[in-house]
């Protein structure tokens, strides 16, 4: 029974030589990004509360752009990871013209939206604060903030969609060192963008740094800038290397995507998209019934937030191995491959997490500390963070059965997992807590995190069904090999 469970659990050399290529630059990435994220959070919150729940809302808001951006990209890459898995380079040459298009489209539409909406989307979180001096302040903020931002939507949707097409090959260090750069960027120029003039102590000596004291607009531009930095570095490096990017070879000769291919990322990708602006515009539902309990509980959970995403780095970047992995087997039309190699990148997944879960737990004391709110929104966010390291099992698991279900192409089957789910549960749930009881932000958020144990059941038999193994794209003809 043990060697059969290790067998089934456990894999061998190769195995895992293959996922710490994937892995390592894309935990790497997300670490490095996370944690620069965290000090971005820490420099927007010594501006107070308004500033950091103002930017906290802005940056959830663009969660749905974001989102939406990564759905249909995530659909044309189901494609693009079986034509890898293939060596199909006219396929995948397709697939990331595909992309292209539909990232333009996605940025006019998500530009046009918040210049004629953004203001009214920020409001809604602010209802929930008594104090109308207060809130009057974090909406001016979040208007700055997001009128700026605006101006990173380009940048962003090339990047992901070159690093996507990038990504499918199993290459990932460019993209690594290319965000790395850019959250670097990003950090100084925070320094520089966001304080006024300051003192900075290093290693005993003090130098006198001279800063724009722009506030969160400097925070805002300095992301921007950013986001172009990574956007030069990548485009230079892909077009230099096209020996290793195959797909780049041709891509701009013509625009040509066949309709067929076109049909079938329609028919297999439109589910997946409409699961991800759906599923953002759920949580951005929760995230609003948790601010009609006032600005000091946005302040916390912003602190929680930050925190989460950085001890979530494995748990997104098994994502993207699954969705890599997997992929290439179903590509490959081996079936029982992709079976096996899925069940060793779940439990990895899982064991993981119950550790990183438990080290979130344990730091819930420390990392509020480090934020320069009041006592108040320290106490919550401790509390939040506490739950939040508790669950993470759970959504770790749950993050990498929605990227399983996703590589076979049963995109309807996420949708219903995703965000129907996130629709008729959870929010559900949030809605009627916040309206219905006087229940506090943090039994609120317990009783959120948690009702996802019912997914985790439906998801354990939806594996076991394999349902989703298939390849979709041994009947797309395309020409060249590599």
């Amino acid at each position: 029974m043990f060697k059969k469970l290790k067998k089934t659990l456990i894999g061998d050399n190769a195995f895992y030589r293959t996922l710490l290529v994937i892995l390592l630059p894309l935990v790497a990435q997300q670490g490095f990004t996370s944690f620069v994220n965290m000090l971005d959070t820490l420099m927007v919150g010594s501006l107070g509360e308004e500033s950091l729940s103002a930017v906290g809302v802005v940056n959830q808001i663009l969660m749905v752009f974001n989102l939406t951006l990564f759905g249909g990209l995530s659909g044309i890459s189901i494609f693009g990871s079986q034509f890898a898995g293939k060596n199909d380079v006219d396929g995948m040459r397709q697939s990331f013209r595909a992309k292209l298009y539909f990232s333009a489209a996605v940025m006019v539409l998500g530009i046009s939206v918040l210049l004629a909406f953004g203001d009214r989307f920020i409001g809604i979180f602010m209802a929930g604060e008594v104090d109308a001096e207060r809130a009057a302040f974090a909406l001016g903020e979040g208007h700055d903030y997001l009128r700026i931002m605006l101006w990173g939507l380009l940048p962003f949707a090339l990047v992901q969609s070159y690093a996507g097409s990038m990504r499918e090959m199993g290459k990932t260090v460019a993209i690594m060192v290319a965000s790395i750069i850019a959250v670097l960027t990003n950090l100084v120029l925070n320094f520089l963008l966001i304080y006024d003039v300051r003192e900075l102590t290093i290693l005993g000596h003090t130098f006198t740094v001279w800063g724009a004291d722009l506030g969160v607009r400097g925070a805002a531009l300095a992301t921007v800038i950013s986001r172009f930095v990574e956007l030069a570095i990548l485009l230079i490096y892909a077009q230099l290397h096209q020996n290793r990017y195959v797909f780049l070879r041709g891509a701009f000769r013509n625009g040509y995507v066949p309709l067929s291919l076109l049909k079938k990322v329609v028919i297999t990708g439109s589910p997946l998209l409409f699961n991800e602006v759906f599923w953002s515009l759920g949580m951005t539902f929760i995230n609003q019934c948790y601010s009609t309990r006032g600005m000091t509980a946005l302040a916390a959970l912003n602190i929680t937030s930050t925190a989460w995403n950085l001890f979530c780095i494995i748990m997104f970047a098994m994502g993207n191995a699954v969705s890599i992995m997997v992929g290439q087997y179903l590509g490959r039309g081996d079936k029982q491959g992709a079976r096996d190699v899925d069940a060793k990148l779940l439990f990895i997944t899982v064991v993981s997490h119950i550790i990183l879960g438990g080290a979130l737990a344990l730091c819930a004391g420390v990392i509020p500390q480090m934020f320069d709110v009041t006592e108040e929104a320290r106490a919550l966010a401790s509390k939040t963070l506490i739950i939040a390291g508790l669950s993470l099992p759970i959504h770790a698991f749950l993050h990498a059965t929605y990227f399983t279900i996703r590589s076979g192409g049963k995109t309807l089957i996420t949708f219903l997992f995703d965000s129907a789910y996130t629709w008729a549960v959870p929010a559900v749930l949030a809605y009627c807590l916040s309206r219905y009881t006087g229940a506090d932000v943090v039994t609120m958020y317990f009783c959120i995190q948690f009702i996802d144990v019912v997914k985790l059941v439906i998801g354990l038999f939806m594996l076991k069904s394999d349902f989703w193994a298939n390849n979709i794209v041994d009947d797309q003809n395309t020409e060249e090999k590599l």
